[in-house]
């Protein structure tokens, strides 16, 4: 029996799943551990790197425990992480700071000074835009981008910057951590958008204009490639066996599309997890610099995923447990016993809140909500932007706000789709992936709102995780290539529009589009 551990890093925590790799990809059983995001006032966003690891650590230990699986048995693991953090380690390997998180959005005056300013273009500066565009195929234009957060540290925290040597993202300090090597698997290094795609290369023009040191960026590695073996420390720490291989993995926007089963070129899913986005696989790199939409580098060679994403999709949600249903869910939690973990509690919750929406008519009597709860990315970029509900009235009741929340998110996901229609084919079905695809309800309110067919799979919030547990399979030759593995990932439900429904989404979804247009203005003055 092959055994593989796969680490989902995410922004809330880390989550350990255990597979097997005869035949098909099968998930025997997972540990989860949470950790926290440090939201400062100026905009940033931050997470302590001793963290991930210390999850790691002891999701590796109860894993083993619960499944008695001897740890030479695990042939190999990877990862798949959240993407566009930056991580500046010293030489010895040790963070100078903590982690700015892909939402720290405290850098504007340094995209201003270094890319928004002269004659523009879609808020870029002609010249450097094409420059960008002839070697990456994309803009840095968000002020998230980790060239900006880069500039941040250089400008604002000189004795940090002073002790950098390497510039790593979330899951490359965890290669780091494990096998003592420096390295940034091809997507990753595409993602600070300092990477000659033609060139396979890191861009030493680009390097140039924006005043990154060359020095500070780590050989390039892809996704199925040994990076190496674990050291001693680390397998001490993770109590596994010295020198067990560890491979590249990927980023959470290449990995997770692998894991829904929709890595054929055409293929879109949507992902609704803290953050949400939509992406359409493609065989040549795309650019809509209006939309903020670009086809990034994917974990198969060649490949390339035009991806759109919004800030806060389930984070949403996360917010409504927290401040709209508090007294019911307490009420809730007291007369039902839920057993099996936080990822059960989390389940139940999840299905309490949809199963409360579902009692509300579809179009949440006329409310509408805007998801945009830490700024938005796409199909426009600006960190001023804030949610709000409009349209309430004396009998708008708390599961009419509740509903048009989730409605609010998938009007989002539906605009993404939209805007990537207008330059690459997407797909009919679309697979549905993340802890929103757990809900039936949801994946119908997707399907009703977009009129796509929607599918799930089995284990959905689990999509990323699968998608590094093929990494590995590649890896160590179980299968050829990425493209072996889409067929062992059937759809597990379909969900098809529903004409009724579709008539009152696409009525409220017309005044959707337009309510960031008409308040602009209104949230820079109050949060820009």
């Amino acid at each position: 029996m092959t055994y593989v551990l796969a680490y989902d890093v995410g922004t809330t925590g880390v989550k350990t799943c255990l597979f097997t790799l005869e035949g098909r990809i099968t998930l025997c059983a997972s540990a989860q551990e949470g950790y926290g995001l440090c939201l400062l006032e100026n905009g940033g966003a931050e997470q302590d790197p001793e963290a991930w690891w210390r999850a790691m650590c002891r999701t590796t230990g109860e894993l083993l425990a619960k499944t008695e699986v001897r740890p030479e048995q695990v042939s190999a693991l990877s990862f798949c992480s959240q993407m566009q953090g930056l991580v500046l380690v010293d030489r010895e390997g040790r963070p100078v700071r903590r982690a700015m998180s892909y939402m720290d959005q405290r850098a504007g005056a340094e995209l201003k000074r270094g890319l928004a300013h002269g004659p523009q273009i879609a808020g870029a500066n002609v010249g450097k835009l094409l420059k960008c565009l002839r070697a990456t195929g994309a803009v840095p234009s968000s002020v998230k981008d980790p060239v900006w957060k880069y500039k941040w540290v250089q400008a604002h925290e000189p004795e940090c910057f002073a002790r950098t040597d390497k510039w790593l993202d979330v899951k490359e300090y965890l290669l780091l951590r494990c096998t003592g090597r420096a390295v940034m698997t091809e997507d990753s290094a595409y993602a600070t958008l300092l990477y000659d795609t033609k060139k396979r290369a890191w861009s030493q023009a680009l390097c140039r204009m924006f005043g990154v040191h060359p020095a500070h960026l780590p050989p390039v590695v892809r996704a199925a490639d040994r990076v190496g073996g674990l050291t001693d420390r680390a397998a001490a720490e993770l109590g596994l066996p010295s020198g067990t291989p560890v491979f590249g993995g990927g980023g959470d926007a290449s990995l997770i599309g692998v894991g829904a089963g929709a890595a054929a070129v055409g293929s879109t899913h949507i992902y609704c997890g803290t953050s949400g986005w939509v992406s359409t696989v493609t065989d040549r790199q795309l650019v809509d610099v209006d939309a903020m939409i670009a086809a990034i580098v994917g974990a198969q060679e060649g490949r390339y995923n035009y991806f759109a994403e919004m800030e806060t999709a389930g984070k949403c949600l996360e917010w409504v447990k927290d401040h709209l249903a508090l007294d019911e869910i307490g009420v809730y939690l007291e007369k039902r016993e839920v057993t099996g973990g936080q990822e059960a509690v989390y389940a139940s919750l999840y299905d309490y809140l949809t199963e409360t929406v579902e009692q509300c008519p579809p179009g949440s009597g006329g409310v509408i909500f805007t998801p945009w709860l830490h700024g938005n990315r796409c199909p426009f970029e600006d960190p001023a932007a804030a949610g709000m509900f409009f349209n309430i009235r004396l009998d708008t009741g708390k599961r009419a706000l509740i509903r048009a929340v989730l409605e609010g998110v998938c009007f989002h996901l539906r605009w993404m789709l939209e805007c990537q229609a207008r330059k690459a084919p997407t797909s009919d079905p679309v697979r549905f992936v993340g802890g929103g695809a757990l809900s039936a309800v949801t994946a119908q309110m997707l399907a009703d709102v977009s009129g796509r067919t929607v599918e799930t799979v089995a284990s959905p919030q689990n999509a990323g995780s699968v998608g590094a547990a093929a990494v590995m399979a590649v890896g160590l030759g179980v299968v050829p290539d990425l493209d072996a593995v889409g067929a062992l990932i059937p759809p597990a439900a379909a969900f098809t529009p529903n004409p009724a429904n579709r008539a009152v989404y696409d009525r409220q979804y017309a005044v959707f589009r337009r309510l960031y247009a008409a308040n602009r203005a209104h949230f820079r003055a109050l949060n820009g």
